[in-house]
């Protein structure tokens, strides 16, 4: 009996050394933690999406409090959310966001583009990618499998019954991540409220690109002689629009011979 109630005692000595020692290291060696970084924390989304580029919204934080991103660095939360991190870093820089959301620079949906061959085979865009450069004829054509609306953590991408991705802007954070899953590079971020948009990028030659789709862009540059604001300059056989000065007016999406632009509605 008394050798249980020794080694009892015993233990319980050693245990409350132990955790002495535990309570004056960690004392010692403890960290102090910025209080603002629960702050910014509270006011982002905290979906930990990954489009900072961060591992998630606690490393996004940290970040924006060490000077190592910017206080607009959450894409997903805009300019509210970047306003309200400049209030709790008391920064005097003036927060001014334009959102961005996600656009589909393709128009080769069903009965529009050709298809090469018949694609029988895993249904993702990126595996239908790998064959043969895609059963499209155009090499940068939607290939319609939704690895954009498998991407998208906010439900704001759908496949279409022309087997093109639709995009809801409301729902649209800007986040990229649909961006980084298309294999073939046709989806971009741009402002929500653009006019004016060129719904083709094809790599093929103007009159091999109107060969496999109807739309295509075959850089004619109609719409450039066309736009009385001069908002549209040719690029090598692109078009690029200026956002500063067209007004949408329209005049180039009507005169377009494979209606390759497209004017957006508001």
């Amino acid at each position: 009996m008394e050798l249980i109630i020794i080694s009892i005692l015993v233990l319980g000595g050693i245990g409350f050394l132990f955790g002495l020692g535990l309570a004056v290291a960690g004392e010692r060696f403890k960290v102090e933690v910025d209080p603002r970084i629960s702050q910014i924390m509270s006011v982002l989304p905290g979906g930990n999406c990954g489009a900072c580029g961060y591992t998630g919204c606690e490393a996004c934080a940290v970040a924006i409090l060490e000077g190592r991103a910017p206080i607009t660095a959450c894409i997903v939360g805009g300019d509210k959310v970047a306003k309200e991190i400049a209030e709790i870093m008391e920064a005097n820089e003036e927060v001014s966001l334009v959102k961005q959301v996600s656009f589909l620079t393709c128009q080769g949906g069903k009965g529009i583009a050709q298809e090469r061959f018949i694609y029988k085979g895993v249904e993702t865009c990126k595996a239908a990618n790998l064959v043969q450069g895609g059963y499209k004829g155009c090499p940068t054509g939607c290939l319609g499998y939704g690895d954009c609306v498998r991407a998208c953590p906010f439900d704001a991408v759908h496949m279409g019954d022309d087997t093109l991705p639709k995009i809801d802007v409301n729902k649209c954070t800007g986040c990229g991540l649909c961006v980084k899953a298309c294999p073939r590079g046709i989806l971009t971020l741009l402002p929500v409220n653009i006019p004016l948009l060129l719904g083709c990028r094809t790599e093929l030659p103007g009159p091999d690109a109107r060969k496999v789709c109807s739309h295509a862009c075959i850089g004619c540059s109609i719409c450039e002689k066309v736009c009385p604001k001069g908002a549209i300059k040719m690029d090598g056989r692109f078009p690029v629009i200026n956002y500063y000065i067209c007004d949408g007016c329209g005049i180039c999406v009507e005169k377009c011979p494979t209606k390759a632009l497209i004017l957006l509605k508001r």
